[in-house]
């Protein structure tokens, strides 16, 4: 995507930019997360309606015991999640990189959902995931039920790398243009969805 792009001129002067967290899935040693994550993290600073931050998992050792419902946490949680939920919280939209595990997503991702609830709420999610064949879809399509049951809004469009490792050169950038045609279509479609829905909750705050 070049610099003088229309997906670079969104934001007119004086009008606030999108808060995104760029959550990354894998925590696996060795994971190729890294490679992709770059890759979208230079997308994201791209664009002047956007300003990003990476929320990585395997930076963030979260809390391994849910509480039974209606209970208070365990002591130490709060603590535990003090390099996260902020984050979560401040966001107003949400990329999350993941691979395909078992024809799923990774323990983590699941564990970092679980963990929150209102910071989730009516906050648009894109995805971009990689693995073999699948290219990651499947995991995909198990966190669109996951997030809508947590009140969130799943954007149509993604960002698939079918076997991911071959898809980036050395440089690791992709090796095909029209992932980075897809990237841009698919922040459009975010950040159309994070202003309606922050726009949205100005007005009238959101019934979760």
């Amino acid at each position: 995507m070049s610099e003088n792009s229309p997906a670079d001129t969104r934001t007119r002067p004086g009008e606030d930019r999108l808060s995104v967290a760029m959550i990354v899935a894998s925590t696996r040693e060795g994971r190729f997360a890294p490679v992709v994550a770059d890759w979208m993290r230079g997308h994201l600073d791209r664009r002047t309606d956007l300003a990003a931050g990476t929320v990585d998992l395997a930076e963030i050792p979260l809390p391994t015991v849910l509480p039974a419902f209606g209970s208070p946490p365990p002591a130490g949680t709060t603590e535990a999640l003090a390099a996260i939920s902020p984050r979560l919280a401040a966001a107003d939209a949400f990329v999350i990189v993941t691979p395909e595990y078992n024809h799923s997503y990774p323990a983590p991702l699941k564990a970092a959902i679980d963990w929150h609830h209102t910071e989730w709420h009516a906050k648009p999610v894109a995805f971009v995931s990689y693995g073999g064949v699948s290219g990651g879809l499947r995991a995909v399509e198990h966190l669109r039920g996951v997030l809508a049951e947590l009140h969130a809004v799943t954007v149509r469009n993604t960002v698939s790398f079918h076997g991911g490792w071959s898809c980036f050169d050395e440089e690791g950038q992709v090796r095909d243009p029209a992932s980075d045609a897809a990237a841009t279509s698919m922040l459009d479609q975010l950040a159309w969805w994070a202003h309606a829905l922050r726009d949205a909750k100005a007005v009238r705050p959101y019934q979760g």
